[in-house]
């Protein structure tokens, strides 16, 4: 009797201390600067602290929001601690590369309540509740190559890598189809412009999927970045967005945050331009 107790009270903290663990990472996320400069800090704990009130809300039309520019000059008081990690750990630094110019992924932690305070402040709040795991198919055309993202196939590893990065940002875990399963279920890319969500609903349970999301990803060489339709079916209702002229970074953490906005209940996404501005990663 004494064991099972025992073992239910200790069942019962380790459920209890993941999700507080689980919690505290909707607070905390990492960016790219360069060298450890106060300078380049402050830009980091800005850019930051943006990413980390999308990711605990839900809510992905606070990018760019003008609101958040007075808190983002004053983002420092709001951070708990912070660290660094060199990309190039390791390397030898080159002759014309000294300390201060290497890159360095700056991992930022803001004070819970601080970030709850301010969502508050812009009429939202934190999304606590259970956020169900996306089955992500994304299928990518650029000129006469035409294939789908997956979780094993060399020809996506960027895409993959772009899209588990992107999941991360956003305080969401997706699962990606793998290669024998597509083939096993005859879906192409073809098909998945024509499948309905119900076929591809087995497929998404197999692998953990609660949520099937439907990306495709076409390259515009007028806009020189990719056009992106996005679709998503949630308690018996399609959502279709798209953004066009970024790069497909850009787009998958605004196709994965836009689907968070609406399972966290912050409404529709809305349909973006950009101008394609600096180096595209292709």
């Amino acid at each position: 009797m004494i064991v099972r107790i025992f073992v239910a009270v200790f069942l019962t903290w380790c459920a209890s201390a993941m999700a507080v663990a689980a919690e505290s990472e909707l607070y905390r996320t990492k960016v790219t600067v360069t060298g450890q400069r106060e300078a380049n800090r402050m830009i980091g704990f800005a850019a930051c602290l943006e990413d980390v009130l999308i990711k605990a809300s839900g809510a992905q039309k606070l990018s760019g929001d003008r609101r958040l520019a007075a808190y983002k000059s004053n983002a420092k008081s709001l951070v708990r601690a912070f660290s660094y990690r060199d990309q190039f750990s390791g390397k030898p630094i080159r002759d014309e590369q000294g300390t201060r110019d290497r890159p360095y992924d700056l991992t930022v932690e803001f004070e819970e309540s601080k970030i709850d305070d301010i969502l508050k402040t812009l009429g939202l709040k934190p999304w606590l509740s259970h956020r169900p795991r996306l089955a992500v198919f994304v299928e990518m055309e650029q000129g006469a190559r035409n294939y789908l993202v997956t979780s094993d196939g060399t020809q996506s590893d960027l895409q993959r890598d772009a899209l588990l990065a992107a999941a991360d940002k956003r305080g969401m875990d997706i699962v990606l189809p793998s290669t024998a399963m597509l083939a096993k279920s005859n879906i192409t890319g073809a098909e998945l412009r024509t499948a309905p969500f119900p076929a591809l609903a087995p497929i998404a349970a197999e692998q953990g999927g609660e949520v099937v999301l439907v990306g495709r990803l076409v390259w515009d060489d007028q806009a020189l970045g990719w056009a992106t339709l996005w679709q998503m079916d949630w308690r018996g209702r399609t959502h279709r967005w798209q953004i066009r002229g970024v790069t497909f970074d850009e787009a998958f953490r605004r196709g994965i945050g836009s689907a968070a906005q609406i399972l966290s209940g912050n409404g529709d996404p809305v349909a973006r331009s950009q101008s394609a501005e600096g180096n595209k990663r292709h």
